[in-house]
């Protein structure tokens, strides 16, 4: 009888030290379930995915940065990032976050080669959040704030998305432009092409 208490108690040890094995191993495999890399592809997904914002903005920061013209500058290149026009069929996407990932690593990568400047529109909406009033010499007079012009951007980084749609898939034109905004030169641009499957 004791014998046999003891098989029993060894057993349901054994069973919980391998329920609590078999949780923590299943751990990575669920995480990597709910949280897949953004670099991969997802097989159930259809259309654009993370991996062309992260490929696409990645090869366009790479390219810029390594542009002969850019660095042959003597000077900073003064940018200000605008938006992607998007001529493709779904608008349920806001594409323009091709060109916020393609800033940001402008930002990490760029050395003092390139000078990021805000959205003029975006920064008159936080310094009229932000900054108190200018009064003039009347008390009371002149309550809008008052910023100062700052650095005026040389060229302005845009973008255009087309596609052409097939049955089962569409291929995806997506341009990328530096604009000089004095001479209207394009100083810069390429495009990340992707077709993709859009139905069973």
């Amino acid at each position: 009888m004791m014998k046999s208490k003891l098989l029993v108690a060894a057993i349901s040890a054994g069973g919980l030290v391998a329920g609590i094995t078999g949780c923590s191993s299943d751990r990575p495999h669920q995480y990597g379930q709910d949280r897949p890399p953004v670099t991969d592809l997802y097989s159930e997904d259809r259309g654009l995915q993370s991996k062309d914002v992260v490929s696409a903005s990645d090869q366009m920061a790479h390219d810029l940065l390594a542009d002969p013209r850019l660095n042959a500058s003597a000077t900073q290149w003064t940018i200000v990032v605008d938006h992607i026009t998007d001529e493709s069929r779904d608008h349920r996407v806001n594409m323009d976050i091709f060109l916020e990932r393609l800033k940001m690593n402008l930002a990490r990568y760029g050395n003092g080669r390139v000078q990021l400047i805000e959205n003029r529109a975006k920064l008159q909406g936080l310094q009229s959040r932000e900054l108190d009033p200018v009064r003039g010499p009347d008390y009371g007079q002149g309550g809008a704030p008052q910023g100062t012009n700052g650095i005026q951007p040389d060229y302005a980084l845009h973008g255009r998305i087309m596609e052409m749609p097939n049955r089962a898939t569409s291929y995806y034109l997506i341009e990328f432009t530096a604009t000089n905004l004095h001479t209207r030169q394009i100083a810069w641009t390429n495009g990340y092409e992707v077709k993709v499957r859009t139905a069973d």
